[in-house]
């Protein structure tokens, strides 16, 4: 099997099989097409390819990237070879003795609340997708929702009687997730006032945020209205939609939430992946005791 049918199927088996994400596939997908570029001397199909090969392409991809970086490709490259086991190509993988390399852990950035506020506050809600990107920020922030669950939402995914809203999560995994009536209250009118008076595409009608044209949003474009507000907002830390996500469960978890109830509004399968936010509590806690304690 060649190259790109082999990758071609790779790509339909994570998608119909496995579930993956538009987002993670496309990931996966230029790991390999990194693979194949840096082989030297390339090798006709995957098929033949062996350890020693992928071996040295990954240490000349290690000299201009981070450990980060190298460890998802590793990770993507173990997944399509097995993929081609699977499908009887080859018996074995050549990245079973390549070892990823050690990661330190590093710890999301979040913003305060007053910083959320100063963001919020340089929306000009009479201007054209004020209404819509003031109810997309309290979104991301109130519900803690990925980007990517942001754009997919749609109107028949909003249960506010019951004070919920339907999130289809990594993997296409549903998942319910509280929405405080203030939140519920900027959508409102972002619907009655904005959405309800655009002409919207066929095919796009259950779509909860348009753009200009009456289609779904995409990732690049909430990506450039957070970090237009961030601009106007003055702040000068890195600002992406991600940050919301990490700022929710930071500012759930210091107020008293347990770990157990973020895991869940967060959607993630592990909860040693929403362990990451004790970290930033104790060093919320360490300031408390230093700001109140009498023998701080």
């Amino acid at each position: 099997m060649e190259w790109n049918d082999a990758l071609d199927e790779f790509k339909q088996y994570l998608k119909l099989e496995r579930g993956f994400s538009k987002h993670s596939i496309t990931s996966y997908s230029f790991d390999i097409q990194r693979l194949i570029e840096t082989l030297d001397p390339p090798a006709p199909n995957p098929s033949l390819i062996d350890a020693s090969a992928v071996q040295s392409c990954l240490y000349e991809i290690s000299k201009t990237h981070s450990p980060r970086t190298q460890a998802r490709m590793i990770s993507g490259l173990r997944h399509f070879f097995q993929f081609i086991i699977l499908n009887g190509q080859r018996s074995d993988n050549p990245l079973d003795l390549i070892e990823s390399p050690r990661l330190g852990r590093k710890l999301p950035s979040t913003l305060s609340t007053s910083q959320i506020d100063a963001m919020l506050k340089a929306i000009d809600l009479n201007e054209y997708g004020g209404l819509r990107n003031n109810a997309m920020i309290e979104l991301l922030y109130s519900c803690g929702l990925r980007v990517s669950e942001l754009i997919a939402l749609r109107l028949s995914d909003l249960f506010f009687k019951e004070d919920f809203i339907k999130i289809l999560g990594k993997g296409n995994k549903e998942r319910l997730v509280p929405i405080p009536e203030y939140t519920q209250e900027q959508i409102n009118n972002y619907i009655k006032d904005a959405r309800g008076l655009q002409t919207i595409k066929k095919g796009f009608e259950d779509v909860l945020f348009l753009n200009n044209r009456g289609s779904a949003l995409t990732r690049a474009m909430v990506f450039q209205v957070v970090k237009v507000l961030a601009m106007k907002a003055n702040i000068k830390q890195k600002v992406s939609p991600h940050i919301f996500r990490h700022s929710f469960a930071t500012h759930l978890l210091e107020n008293g939430a347990d770990l157990r109830s973020i895991q869940m509004m967060l959607g993630h399968e592990s909860i040693t992946t929403t362990e990451i936010y004790m970290h930033l509590d104790k060093t919320h806690l360490r300031e408390q005791l230093i700001k109140h304690h009498p023998r701080a």
